[in-house]
C-alpha cells in the first residue's frame, strides 16, 4: 500500500461520516494539499483551474485519486457525477485540471455516496449539488478600483479575477441585509429573484466569513412583514402559555395548602398558604416542584413544612451565619423542628 493511502482513507472516512459522501476535493483539503481559501477563489471563478492552487503536482494528485477510488470501491460506495459551476453571473462550468483531460475531470466531479443513505437523503444531496452556487460579493479590506469604470465602493464582485463595483456588476439595486437573523435572511433570499452572499476575509482565521446578503428591497420588506407577523403570533402564544402556567401553579399551590392543612391541622392557614406558595415556585427546584410534591405524597409535604419550620421557627439561619456547617446546624435544630411538627399534627 502506498504511503498516501492511510491519509486518504482517514480523511475520506471522516467526510463520509459527516456528510454521507466523499469527493476528491474533500480529501485534498483534509490532507492539506488544498487550502479552503484557494478552493473558494476557484469557486468564485478567479482561478483558471483547481490544479493551479493545489499545493502538489499532478502526479501526487493522481496517486490520491487512485487511493480514493480503491477505498470507495472497497467500501461499496456508489459514484455520482456532480456538476461544478462558478459563483459568477454566467455560472460557467469550472475546470479542475490544466489539460482538461476528460478522465481527470470526471474523477474530480465524482462524489462517492454511501449506499446506506435513504432515498430522501440522496435526493437532498443531489438537489444541493445541482443547485447553482450563490453569487459572492466581497467586503474588501483595503482600497480597490473597479476594473470597468475606475470607481470604488464598499463592496465588489470579482469577475475574471478583476474587481467590479456593484453598479458595473448590475447589483447596485440590491440592499444589504446583515447576518444575525436566520429566519429573516432565509425568507428574504427566497422572495428575492437575485441574491448574493457578502463575505469578508478574516486575517486571524485565514478564511472568508459571511457578513450578510444582498437582496431585493421588495423581498426584504416582505420578509420583515412576515417575521413581524410571526413575532406577534409568538407573543400571543407566550401570553397564553404564561396564563396556563399561572393557572397550573395556582392550582398546585391550592392543593398543597389543602394537604398541609389536612396533615398538619394545627398549622395556621396563612402559614400553610405561604409554605405551599414558596415550595411550589416554578423553576425553584424545591420540594413542591418535584414529582412527589406534585403528587402530594406525605413525605414530600412533610419535608416542605419542615423546611419552613427550620428557617422560621428555629435558630438554623443564625447558626449558618455564624459559620456552623450545614449538617451540624441541622442536627442542632432537629429536635425543635420535630416538636413544632408534632404540635401542628395534633392540631
Amino acid at each position: 500500500m502506498a504511503s498516501i493511502d492511510p491519509r486518504v482513507t482517514r480523511m475520506a472516512e471522516e467526510a463520509l461520516r459527516e456528510q454521507g459522501y466523499v469527493s476528491l476535493i474533500d480529501v485534498l483539503i483534509g490532507i492539506g494539499w488544498l487550502h479552503p481559501v484557494h478552493r473558494d477563489l476557484w469557486r468564485q471563478g478567479r482561478v483558471a483551474c483547481l490544479e493551479e492552487v493545489v499545493q502538489v503536482g499532478p502526479d501526487k494528485v493522481s496517486t490520491a485519486m487512485a487511493a480514493l477510488r480503491r477505498w470507495a470501491r472497497e467500501r461499496g460506495l456508489e459514484p455520482d457525477e456532480t456538476a461544478y459551476v462558478a459563483r459568477t453571473r454566467d455560472r460557467r462550468t469550472l475546470r479542475f485540471s490544466a489539460g482538461g483531460d476528460p478522465g481527470t475531470e470526471l474523477a474530480y466531479r465524482t462524489h462517492w455516496i454511501s449506499p446506506a443513505l435513504s432515498e430522501a437523503k440522496r435526493a437532498r444531496l443531489q438537489e444541493k449539488a445541482s443547485r447553482p452556487p450563490e453569487l459572492v460579493v466581497v467586503s474588501p479590506l483595503g482600497d480597490w478600483t473597479c476594473a470597468r469604470c475606475g470607481g470604488t465602493g464598499d463592496l465588489l464582485l470579482m469577475e475574471d479575477d478583476a474587481p467590479l463595483c456593484l453598479h458595473c456588476a448590475d447589483l447596485d439595486h440590491l440592499v444589504f441585509l446583515p447576518a444575525g437573523n436566520a429566519t429573516l435572511t432565509r425568507r428574504a433570499k427566497k422572495a428575492s429573484r437575485l441574491t448574493a452572499v457578502v463575505v469578508r476575509f478574516s486575517r486571524s482565521r485565514g478564511r472568508y466569513e459571511r457578513q450578510g446578503a444582498l437582496v431585493e428591497e421588495r423581498a426584504l420588506e416582505e420578509a420583515e412583514a412576515s417575521c413581524l407577523a410571526d413575532a406577534d403570533a409568538r407573543a400571543r402564544r407566550r401570553d397564553r402559555d404564561e396564563e396556563r402556567r399561572r393557572r397550573a401553579d395556582s392550582e398546585l399551590a391550592k392543593r398543597l395548602t389543602d394537604e398541609i392543612g389536612r396533615t398538619f391541622p394545627g398549622c395556621p392557614p396563612e402559614r400553610a398558604a405561604r409554605i405551599a406558595l414558596h415550595t411550589s415556585v416554578r423553576g425553584s427546584g424545591r420540594v413542591g416542584r418535584t414529582a412527589a410534591g406534585q403528587r402530594l405524597e406525605a413525605g414530600a409535604v412533610e419535608r416542605a413544612v419542615a423546611a419552613s419550620v427550620r428557617h422560621e421557627d428555629t435558630g438554623y439561619d443564625e447558626l449558618l451565619m455564624a459559620g456552623v456547617p450545614r449538617d451540624e446546624a441541622r442536627t442542632q435544630v432537629r429536635a425543635g423542628v420535630a416538636a413544632v411538627l408534632d404540635r401542628w399534627r395534633r392540631g
